[in-house]
């Protein structure tokens, strides 16, 4: 894959991310069905991919199986919570909810890892708590749509947790072998709790959470890992902050689910600052790399 190649690649990443709401919105099914069956088809992709590409996946030491219990035990709950607020309060204020989580990076990093905020750090915080403010419909929790973006901030905060305990995970391992891992724990997670719900799903259902799986979290993995052999990690996240866009416009054209003019604007202020945070220049503490750029 050379330059271009890897420009495209992450735009259609970018573009891939968008599309899960629009699945979570499609799928007839409860939030944790959607998170089981998303998990179980993207641990086989992986698995494909991997054995497609020469390699054999290697059994994680015993070692790290509290990281990857962790880990995957973040990432259920940050999709999981996310289809919840996709099914309360539609896919333009899950999907803005959910891209609060770089402010909640930031501070949890302060916090956790006791490492020094800087001031451009501490404005994106700002920006994007004020842009929250925006989006929220009421103040009122009867209002679904504010159930919904409160779900889709806690889907936030879990990634973030979640992209925070990947700067601890396994060493050693590939970025592929370390998603496939990840999703299996997720599918082992939560299938036990709507395994027979699966036996209701519509065809169509099941065309729909293959698709989730395969192409929104494998391949998008996947495509993500191969274009930062060519681009730096920073970037490919300000093109992977243009997931809202993506996912605002599609829910217009598909559902006719327009946000307000203020949402909008909240999430112009959300948008913007996570772009402009990911144009400033790297610390030591932000890496490169597939384990620390955003993955869905």
């Amino acid at each position: 894959m050379n330059s271009r190649q890897a420009q495209v690649a992450i735009h259609i990443t970018a573009v891939l991310f968008g599309l899960t709401g629009i699945f979570g919105e499609l799928i007839q099914g409860s939030a944790t069905l959607i998170t089981a069956g998303r998990a179980a088809f993207a641990t086989v992709t992986l698995l494909l991919f991997i054995g497609h590409a020469g390699h054999r996946i290697q059994w994680p030491a015993r070692s790290a199986w509290g990281a990857l219990i962790l880990a995957g035990t973040l990432l259920a709950i940050h999709w999981a919570t996310f289809f919840v607020a996709v099914k309360i309060g539609g896919i333009a204020i899950a999907t803005l909810g959910f891209a609060s989580f770089p402010a909640f990076i930031t501070l949890l990093e302060g916090f956790l890892f006791h490492e020094r905020t800087r001031p451009s750090e501490w404005l994106v915080v700002i920006l994007v708590t004020l842009g929250l403010v925006l989006v929220t419909p009421s103040f009122n929790f009867q209002d679904k749509a504010t159930t919904g973006l409160a779900w889709a901030v806690l889907s936030g905060l879990t990634f973030a947790l979640f992209t925070l305990a990947n700067r601890k995970a396994v060493t050693g391992m590939s970025g592929r072998e370390l998603a496939c891992w990840e999703n299996a724990v997720v599918a082992a997670l939560t299938l036990p709790w709507c395994f027979t719900e699966f036996a209701a799903l519509r065809p169509i259902d099941w065309l729909w959470v293959f698709t989730l799986g395969v192409f929104c979290t494998a391949l998008s993995h996947s495509l993500l890992v191969s274009s930062l052999a060519k681009l730096k990690a920073r970037t490919a996240g300000i093109v992977i902050a243009l997931e809202p866009v993506y996912a605002i416009l599609f829910a217009a054209i598909l559902f006719a689910q327009y946000p307000s003019m203020r949402a909008l604007l909240g999430g112009a202020l959300i948008v913007g600052a996570i772009v402009w945070s990911g144009l400033q220049r790297p610390n030591a503490k932000t890496g490169t790399g597939d384990r620390t750029a955003p993955r869905r």
